[in-house]
C-alpha cells in the first residue's frame, strides 16, 4: 500500500508517523532503521517527490 503525504501541510520539524504502523519518520534520522529512500523525482533540477519505504513495508510518497 502506498500513502501520500504533502510535506507543506506538516507543522514542526518535518517528522510524522507512518500512516501504517505509527513509527516516527524524521528527516534527521540517517540510520536507515526506520525507513529507506526508494525513489526520488526531480523537475527542472529540483527535488519534487520522494518515495520512502518504512520498516513495516508501507510505501510513503512525500510531496515536497
Amino acid at each position: 500500500m502506498r500513502f501520500r503525504i504533502d510535506l507543506k501541510k506538516l507543522e514542526g520539524d518535518g517528522s510524522f508517523p507512518c500512516p501504517n504502523c505509527g513509527a516516527i519518520i524524521s528527516p534527521e534520522d540517517e540510520s536507515n532503521k526506520v525507513y529507506i529512500i526508494q525513489e526520488t523525482y526531480f523537475e527542472n533540477g529540483e527535488l519534487t517527490r520522494l518515495v520512502l519505504k518504512c520498516r513495516c513495508g508501507a510505501e510513503i510518497e512525500l510531496i515536497l
